[in-house]
């Protein structure tokens, strides 16, 4: 797209991807678990989520979480306790599986039936750059509309298809649509 930043931050610029910052920002709608996998809580937490259906159990194991249930038996019951590779994994496929749980109730709170949702972006942060260098970028809002395409690519995990979506949308600003594409955060609420 012709509005692309070729050298983001050469200057010294300093910001983050517009579909970064509305990922973070979808992940902090998700409702992760708080306490960290490393913990014995977090751990059974994320256990007992992704084993109490059969559902909840393919979709783990489609996740990358392919230990026996006699494994996962002994972690539930504190006899044996998963390495950091496992653990690495439980978080993986906890954060996989919760992402497609919550993508459809997202989908809907943010649509909200046509009406969309408010979004605030904050423009990238120019602190450091030189003042002639600096552009005038302001904070705007932005009414979204249709959520489908980025929530879809946020549960799948994929960064291309979420940058394309969420630039898709950010092109509604109107001709300096460009200059959104890095930004400080990017909030809303469901």
């Amino acid at each position: 797209m012709p509005e692309r930043n070729i050298e983001f931050g050469r200057y010294g610029a300093r910001g983050l991807k517009g579909h970064e910052a509305v990922a973070r920002r979808l992940d902090g709608l998700a409702g992760y678990i708080a306490t960290p996998v490393t913990a014995r809580r977090g751990l059974l937490a994320r256990l007992h989520y992704l084993t109490r259906t059969g559902h909840a159990r393919a979709a783990a194991r489609a996740a990358g979480l392919t230990v026996t249930d006699r494994t996962l038996r002994a972690w539930l019951d504190g006899t044996r306790s998963p390495s950091r590779k496992n653990l690495e994994k439980i978080e993986h496929a906890y954060r996989a599986v919760r992402r497609e749980n919550v993508a459809r109730y997202l989908t809907a709170r943010l649509n909200r039936e046509g009406r969309g949702t408010r979004v605030e972006i904050h423009p990238l942060n120019q602190s450091q750059v030189d003042r002639p260098r600096q552009r005038v970028v302001e904070y705007r809002t932005l009414n979204v509309r249709r959520w489908e395409r980025i929530v879809a690519a946020w549960a799948a995990g994929d960064e291309q298809a979420l940058d394309d979506a969420w630039i898709d949308q950010v092109v509604d600003l109107g001709s300096q649509w460009g200059q959104y594409e890095y930004v400080t955060s990017i909030g809303f609420a469901a």
